[in-house]
C-alpha cells in the first residue's frame, strides 16, 4: 500500500474511531449515521416547519436537532409507510420495486423487498459499515409468503435487527381485556384503551394488584387520577386486577399471553441470522414501544456495536400509527400532563388527534433520551436538549415515512386527502438532517427532495460511489450538496409518488374498509385486515365480517371493492352511497405545479354499476406558512377541462404528464429474472433452486416446489416447476432498464432534466 493511503487510513481510524477503505481517499471522512424514522407524521404536525394548527405538539428535541441542522421542506413521500421504507433502502420508486401499499399478509413476496436487492446495509458494507434496525420493519413480513421468515432482516443485509414482528406490520389491536382483567374471564368491563382507569372513570378503580409476568405482585394505590394505579401498572408491563390484592399466585383470569397496541407486542432479536423470539412474558415485549425501540438502540450502540467500525443505526418508530392510546404519564409534559385522558373511549374518532399528539410527544422524549444516552447531546439544567451536531461524528436524519392520518390532521390540511392518498397532505412529510458534515446549521431548503434520496445520501456520506455500486436503475439523487453548500441550486426538478394495491395471488387486493366521520363516508381497500380496518375506525366488507358489520345490513360477504359496497347499500338500504378512494394513485410535481392520475373502480349511480374511472387533475402547489397552497378538491385546474388552463398551466401539465408517461415507460418487467441483475441465465436457475426447495409447504403442490418467492413469475403463490419453465423460455434475454446506471456512474435520470 502507498505511505499516502496508509497515512489517510491511519488518521481516519484515529480521530473517527471508523475504519476507510483505500478507495475514500478524498471521500467524506466516516461519519455515523442515525436514520430516525417517525410512522405517519405529515408535515402537518411540525412547528419546527412552520405548521402544527392552533395547538402544535409540544416538541422540544425534535425542534433543537431542526434548528441544529437543516429543515428540507420539500420532501415528499410515498401515501404508505412500506413503499417509503422500502424506497430509503433499496433507492428505488415502488414503480420499479412493486412494493405500493403497506405489506399485509396477503401480499406475495413480489411485493416485499428483495433479497437480491442492495439494500443499504448492504452498500454500507463496502465502507466496512456495521448495520442495525430497532423498531417497526415492515418492508417484509415474516408470513408464510416470506421465505426468510422471521431472519428476513438479515437475510436483507442488517446486521443486527431488535423489534417488532406483528403479521401486518403494524401494531396489534388494544386487548380490551386489560389483560384479562375485564371481559367475560374477568368482571365484564371493556376497557377501550387498555387499562384500567381511575375510580373517577367507569370501570375504574383506585386500589388493585398488579401482577408481573413473574409471577410477583405489589398491591397498588391510586395517588392521582390523572395517572391511576391500573395506568402505571401497564406501562411496568404488568397486569392490574381492580380491588383487589395480591395472592400467591395471579387469578386464573390474568392472560400474559395478550397482545395489546403499543404495550406488549410480538418481538424478535435477528443477530446475524440467529433468530429469537421474546415471549410475552419477557419484560422488552411488554415495553410501551416507542420506548422498547430507543431502549434497543441505546444498547446496541454502547455495548454491542464494534467501536473500530463507523455504524448505521436506523430507529423505526411505530409512533403515530394506530391504534392510539396513551402513552406512559412520564413521557409528556407538565402542561399535557395535567389532561386527564384516561377515561377517554380509543375507539371515538374525536379523541384521535389528542391521543395522537400525546404520543408524538411521548416519541420526542424518547428522542432526546436516545441522543443523550449515546452521547449525542446532553441535558441542560431545566431539562432541555443541549445538541451541538458538529461536536460529534454522527450525521441524524429524522423523516416522516408518510403523510398523517385524516383524523388526527392539523389544519389548514385537508383531512380527506391524507394518508392513503398521492395528495400533498397525504406525501409531504418532514425531513431534517444534522450533524458535522453540515454547514451553515438552522436553515430551511426549499429544492424538491424524496425520500428515495436518503438511499445515495448514506452512500455519499460513506464515500462510496453510489451509482457505480449498483448495478441498476436507482431514483435517488444526490442530497450531500444540499449539506455542504446553502447556495445549492436545485437537484431535483421533478418530484414523484405513487400508491397502489400490492401483488396478491390471482390479483387480488386488500378487501373495502368503510369509514365514516364528520366528513362523510368514505372506502378505502388500503387496510389488509379486519383488525387494521376496525383499529382505523372502519366496517369491514372483507373475509371475517359478520353482516359486514354493519349492523343496518344483513348481506353477502366478502366483497371485493368499495363499489361493491355502493352497489349493494344502493339496493338494499338508504345509507349515504361512500366515497370512493382510489385504487391507486400517482403524483409527480416541479417548483409551482403538480398533476395527480387516479385509478378507481368506481360507483356509476345512473347504472347502479361499476366502472373503472381514470382521472388527471393539475394543481398549483407552494410551500408558503402558516398556509400553504395545496391541492383542495375546490381547486382542480382540470376541473373544466384543457381549454380552461391558461398557456402557462396548459404547458406545466403537458410537461408533467409527460414526464410522468416516461418513468412507467421505463419500468420494464423482465420474466424469469428473479435476481434484478437484468439478465436471465443460469444463475436464475439456480436461484430458483433456492427458492423452490425452501419453506416447502406441507403438502406437495401439483408441480412440486416451494411457496412465495421472487422466483414466483406467474404470481401463484408458489415457487415451482411452472416457474422453471419461464426462466427457460426467457434464458440469454437482456432487460436491464433503458435508462440503467452507466458503468462510469452517470445516469439519465428523468427527475434531473
Amino acid at each position: 500500500m502507498k505511505l499516502k493511503q496508509q497515512l489517510f487510513l491511519s488518521v481516519c481510524l484515529l480521530i473517527f474511531t471508523g475504519t476507510c477503505s483505500a478507495d475514500q481517499k478524498n471521500k467524506n471522512p466516516l461519519s455515523n449515521i442515525l436514520l430516525i424514522i417517525i410512522d405517519d407524521l405529515g408535515i402537518d404536525q411540525m412547528s419546527s416547519f412552520g405548521y402544527g394548527g392552533t395547538s402544535p405538539i409540544p416538541m422540544p428535541n425534535i425542534n433543537q436537532i431542526a434548528q441544529a441542522g437543516i429543515r428540507f421542506r420539500n420532501n415528499w413521500s410515498s401515501p404508505a409507510c412500506s413503499p417509503s421504507r422500502a424506497s430509503i433502502f433499496n433507492g428505488r420508486f415502488s414503480a420499479r420495486s412493486n412494493v405500493f401499499n403497506a405489506i399485509g399478509n396477503s401480499d406475495l413476496s413480489n411485493s416485499m423487498v428483495s433479497s437480491y436487492d442492495i439494500t443499504t446495509p448492504k452498500l454500507l458494507k463496502k465502507a466496512n459499515y456495521q448495520n442495525a434496525l430497532f423498531g417497526k420493519f415492515h418492508i417484509a413480513l415474516p408470513g408464510k409468503n416470506n421465505p426468510y421468515t422471521f431472519s428476513m432482516a438479515s437475510a436483507l443485509g442488517w446486521d443486527y435487527f431488535y423489534g417488532f414482528s406483528d403479521d401486518t406490520g403494524d401494531p396489534q389491536s388494544i386487548d380490551t381485556t386489560a389483560g384479562g382483567a375485564g371481559g367475560s374471564g374477568g368482571n365484564g368491563n371493556t376497557y377501550t384503551c387498555g387499562f384500567v382507569p381511575g375510580a373517577n372513570h367507569a370501570g375504574g378503580a383506585d386500589t388493585g394488584a398488579c401482577y408481573a409476568p413473574n409471577n410477583s405482585c405489589q398491591n397498588m394505590t391510586t395517588t392521582t387520577q390523572l395517572n391511576p394505579a391500573g395506568r402505571i401498572c401497564r406501562d411496568s408491563g404488568g397486569i392490574f386486577i381492580p380491588e383487589a390484592t395480591c395472592t400467591t399466585n395471579p387469578p386464573a383470569n390474568v392472560n400474559f399471553s395478550l397482545m395489546s397496541a403499543h404495550s406488549v407486542s410480538p418481538m424478535i432479536i435477528d443477530d446475524h441470522g440467529i433468530v429469537t423470539q421474546l415471549l410475552s412474558t419477557d419484560s422488552r415485549a411488554r415495553t410501551y414501544r416507542s420506548s422498547g425501540t430507543v431502549d434497543g438502540a441505546i444498547d446496541w450502540i454502547n455495548n454491542k456495536a464494534s467501536k473500530n467500525k463507523p455504524w448505521m443505526a436506523t430507529v423505526s418508530f411505530p409512533t403515530d400509527h394506530t391504534p392510539l392510546q396513551q402513552p406512559p404519564y412520564p413521557l409528556l409534559s407538565s402542561t399535557t400532563q395535567s389532561l386527564d385522558t384516561n377515561g377517554y373511549d380509543c375507539t371515538d374518532s374525536t379523541i384521535q388527534p389528542t391521543l395522537s399528539d400525546q404520543m408524538i410527544e411521548a416519541m420526542d422524549t424518547d428522542i432526546g433520551r436516545l441522543l443523550v444516552n449515546i452521547n449525542l447531546a446532553k441535558y441542560n439544567t431545566d431539562g432541555s436538549l443541549n445538541y451541538h451536531p458538529s461536536n460529534t461524528n454522527t450525521t441524524v436524519i429524522i423523516v416522516g415515512d408518510n403523510g398523517s392520518l385524516g383524523t388526527v390532521v392539523k389544519t389548514p390540511f385537508d383531512a380527506s386527502r391524507a394518508k392513503g392518498t398521492s395528495y400533498q397532505t397525504g406525501v409531504w412529510t418532514p425531513l431534517i438532517i444534522s450533524g458535522p458534515l453540515v454547514n451553515s446549521p438552522n436553515r430551511d431548503v426549499q429544492h424538491m427532495t424524496n425520500i428515495v434520496d436518503i438511499y445515495q445520501l448514506v452512500g455519499e456520506i460513506a464515500g462510496i460511489p453510489v451509482r457505480k455500486n449498483v448495478p441498476w436503475t436507482i431514483d435517488s439523487v444526490s442530497m450531500l450538496p444540499y449539506l455542504k453548500n446553502p447556495n445549492k441550486n436545485s437537484i431535483r426538478n421533478y418530484n414523484f409518488a405513487q400508491f397502489d394495491q400490492n401483488i396478491q395471488v390471482d390479483g387480488g387486493i386488500n378487501p373495502p374498509c368503510v369509514n365514516s366521520s364528520t366528513s362523510g363516508t368514505s372506502c378505502t381497500n388500503m387496510p389488509p385486515t379486519k383488525g387494521v380496518c376496525n383499529d382505523n375506525g372502519g366496517v369491514w366488507w372483507g373475509p371475517g365480517a359478520v353482516d359486514s358489520d354493519d349492523q343496518n345490513l344483513v348481506g353477502p360477504v366478502p366483497l371485493t371493492n368499495c363499489c361493491d359496497v355502493a352497489v349493494y347499500k344502493k339496493n338494499n338500504s338508504n345509507d349515504p352511497i361512500p366515497h370512493i378512494n382510489a385504487q391507486a394513485s400517482l403524483a409527480i410535481r416541479n417548483d409551482n405545479y403538480k398533476n395527480v392520475r387516479t385509478y378507481t373502480k368506481d360507483y356509476d349511480a345512473t347504472t347502479n354499476a361499476c366502472v373503472d374511472n381514470q382521472t388527471n387533475e393539475l394543481y398549483a402547489i407552494n410551500q408558503a406558512t402558516p398556509t400553504p397552497l395545496i391541492d383542495l378538491s375546490t381547486s382542480n385546474l382540470l376541473v373544466n377541462g384543457m381549454s380552461a388552463l391558461t398557456a402557462e398551466q396548459k404547458r406545466n401539465y403537458n410537461v408533467l404528464n409527460y414526464k410522468l408517461n416516461s418513468l412507467l415507460q421505463n419500468v420494464r418487467q423482465c420474466d424469469g429474472d428473479g435476481n434484478l441483475d437484468g439478465i436471465v441465465n443460469r444463475k436464475d436457475i439456480e436461484g430458483w433452486g433456492k427458492f423452490q426447495s425452501k419453506s416447502a409447504p406441507p403438502t406437495p403442490t401439483p408441480n412440486g416446489g416451494g411457496l412465495s418467492s421472487w422466483y414466483d413469475f406467474n404470481l401463484d403463490g408458489l415457487t415451482d416447476n411452472a416457474d422453471l419453465q419461464i426462466i427457460q423460455n426467457n434464458l440469454g434475454t437482456h432487460c436491464r432498464s433503458s435508462n440503467a446506471n452507466h458503468p462510469n456512474g452517470t445516469t439519465l435520470d428523468w427527475v434531473a432534466r
